[in-house]
């Protein structure tokens, strides 16, 4: 044999003939061919790259070439299940564990609100600041969001993002002055930002994602039904002071960040940038990718609307309490349950509307979810009864639950991959921004007008919120098959 084992020869065969079996011939051949390189008789055929995927091309690749081209355009890409392996599982229930801890973080502040006014003395106006300080956090996860991927991998963000709740959590479970409580919530909103951008992506570019990211924010809602249940029941049944909550944050903190950075630490950056080279034919700078992202009006689009989504949800939640105990005159504990309705109903909508999202399609299903969400809106605010306030508000929130997921679809099928974490993380910010300025800002305005004027400011948000929503209708669609 003339070639070496490692290169399998097999002459090439004409159209409807058997080649020759003739020494001589195959003695010649075998001569041309070593006198030429083995170029010279590369088959025509798609051949198998490095990672398994084909390329359409008329030459073997050699050491000479480089292996991780990218592929060609018409190329599949196939997305990873979430129960391919265990370690994937693993890496997904460490994201829902995040995704609790920042629900309970963020449903908190409605039960805790009453006992802040109280304990430091503060108006509704300065109390409100606890919203709008994280927003600081949410900002710098935008700019910083992409770097620490580049530079850290996914292991980067398991470890960071956890990291800034724990140390949160425990300072403020000290009770501070207030203006170093206030600089502490920018700590949660940064760290709550890293843990939104990179977990959404992740799972948002997984087969069957829409299902799956409804799992993710189902346990956001869960951890969000579950700490107004628990502070409202420690501070009123119990007697704990409203800071002791914050023990049990930082235990849960703690956890997280155990459990995603053993989960993740195989997530370099070497890895996360050979993923993003094999799709871009370069790894390219994370500045550069937050700056393309910032191009498509798809990003500015889902970024306004979550703005104003994020708003609704945390006003709702934020401010339930006070709007029942003070308007429908509900009891502490009566009042503190109706916002476990809503999230409950938040918790429940992502668990079951994940299902029903896909088969309406996720651009449609969302504005039908916001117009069952102005309809009981309305309920809510004309009907001056407790119980059918309280109903209405948890059916607010089981329409709206499955929202945010539907926006993180959307986007990943309309952007370009190589900018999913940039484009996402940005409107994740956005998001968490509208969660934080908005609750403030009708914090302001109840100070002067009293909190009645809760029900209209989001009626007329939910308005705006669909019509930037039916936008993205006459867009081009640049859809990505996400069921293999």
């Amino acid at each position: 044999m003339c070639f070496p084992p490692h290169v399998p020869f097999q002459p090439p065969q004409s159209d409807g003939h058997k080649t020759s079996d003739d020494p001589r011939i195959s003695s010649a051949f075998c001569k041309m061919a070593f006198s030429r390189g083995i170029s010279a008789v590369r088959p025509s055929s798609p051949s198998p790259s490095v990672s398994g995927e084909y390329r359409d091309t008329p030459e073997i690749s050699t050491a000479s070439e480089t292996e991780d081209d990218a592929p060609p355009s018409h190329a599949v890409n196939v997305a990873p299940r979430w129960n391919e392996s265990k370690s994937t599982i693993w890496k997904l229930t460490a994201t829902f564990w995040c995704a609790i801890v920042m629900g309970a973080n963020d449903a908190a502040y409605g039960a805790i609100i009453p006992y802040l006014e109280t304990y430091y003395q503060k108006s509704y106006t300065v109390v409100s600041l606890i919203f709008l300080s994280p927003f600081v956090g949410y900002a710098l996860s935008a700019i910083l969001s992409n770097l620490v991927h580049q530079n850290l991998g996914r292991r980067g963000i398991a470890v960071v993002a956890p990291s800034c709740h724990v140390t949160a959590f425990a300072i403020i479970s000290t009770h501070p002055p207030f203006p170093v409580l206030v600089v502490f919530y920018v700590l949660i909103g940064l760290g709550s930002g890293f843990h939104n951008a990179a977990w959404n992506v992740w799972i948002g570019n997984m087969a069957n994602s829409n299902e799956v990211l409804g799992f993710f924010h189902g346990f956001y809602g869960i951890g969000a039904t579950i700490s107004p249940l628990v502070a409202t029941t420690l501070i009123t049944k119990v007697g704990w002071q409203w800071y002791s909550y914050y023990y049990l944050m930082t235990g849960g903190a703690a956890l997280a960040l155990i459990y995603t950075a053993a989960a993740f630490w195989d997530e370099t950056s070497n890895k996360y940038q050979q993923e993003n080279a094999s799709l871009t034919g370069d790894a390219g700078g994370a500045l550069s990718q937050t700056r393309a992202a910032l191009t498509h009006k798809v990003t500015w689009i889902c970024a306004v609307f979550l703005f104003l989504y994020g708003g609704i949800e945390v006003a709702i939640g934020g401010w339930i309490v006070v709007f029942m105990t003070n308007v429908r005159h509900g009891g502490a504990f009566e009042s503190g349950m109706a916002e476990t309705g809503f999230w409950l109903g938040i918790t429940v909508g992502r668990f079951v509307l994940g299902f029903v999202s896909p088969r309406i399609g996720e651009k449609l299903s969302v504005a039908i979810y916001i117009l069952f969400a102005i309809a009981l809106e309305l309920i809510f605010w004309l009907v001056p009864e407790f119980i059918v306030s309280a109903v209405a508000v948890s059916l607010v929130g089981f329409f709206m639950g499955t929202i945010f997921p539907g926006v993180v679809i959307v986007a990943t099928r309309m952007l370009p991959r190589n900018i999913h974490v940039a484009a996402i993380g940005f409107a994740a910010a956005f998001s968490m921004g509208g969660g934080a300025v908005f609750p403030f800002m009708i914090g302001a305005i109840a100070q002067a007008k009293g909190v009645t004027i809760l029900q209209p400011i989001l009626l007329a948000m939910l308005a705006v919120a669909l019509g930037i929503w039916t936008t993205l209708f006459w867009l081009p669609q640049r859809e990505v098959s996400h069921q293999v």
